[in-house]
């Protein structure tokens, strides 16, 4: 099972390879404007998911929401440190 920091670990190391089979490689690519709207399709199918579909689909949503705020956080150069003194 993935945790937030072990998904940031592999993203990071994704990007860092490059790989152009890589759908994270991809999506930093498109640039923030892409990810961005990946964020709040995210955002709107997990309120979706909560209001209509159960905890299981609301689980997933989120994950996915989780996957993308990470490929912004690293779109931004980022790490989890800076936004955990937030928290």
């Amino acid at each position: 099972m993935k945790t937030f920091d072990g998904l940031f670990t592999e993203l990071t190391e994704k990007m860092a390879s490059q790989s152009p089979e890589s759908g994270t490689v991809r999506e930093l690519a498109k640039g923030k404007h892409f990810i961005g709207k990946k964020i709040v399709e995210e955002a709107a199918e997990v309120w979706m998911a909560a209001e209509h579909e159960g905890q299981a689909r609301t689980a997933e949503e989120i994950s996915q929401l989780l996957y993308h705020l990470q490929v912004m956080m690293l779109a931004n150069k980022l790490t989890l440190q800076d936004v955990y003194k937030y928290l």
